[in-house]
């Protein structure tokens, strides 16, 4: 990572705050597990956020050592969103596009 700037790549959806810690602990065992197992992944966390209306943000953020690395966990529209099969059980809102950002400091 001397000479590249990590990527660092982010999601957000909305669940229902009810099923915040069920959501998050799925999080763990499917989307952060396969970031953390990716070569190139330098590491990655889920925050949540109670909006107060009955429903909580869940952000995901992960950092990278390239864009490579990126492509290789998100395939070759690194852009867009991965999801797993029970997403759809727990998520009202979600984006289908990723933002990466390139970590300056």
């Amino acid at each position: 990572m001397s000479e590249h700037r990590p990527i660092v790549r982010v999601w957000s959806g909305v669940v229902r705050t009810q099923d915040r810690e069920e959501y998050v602990d799925y999080v763990e065992r499917t989307g952060m597990e396969a970031y953390r197992s990716t070569p190139g992944n330098v590491d990655a966390w889920v925050l949540t956020r109670d909006l107060g209306d009955g429903h909580s943000e869940i952000t995901t953020v992960s950092r990278w050592e390239s864009m490579a690395a990126v492509i290789a966990f998100a395939g070759d529209d690194p852009e867009r969103a991965v999801y797993y099969p029970e997403d759809d059980r727990y998520l009202v809102e979600r984006e289908a596009r990723v933002r990466h950002y390139v970590q300056r400091a």
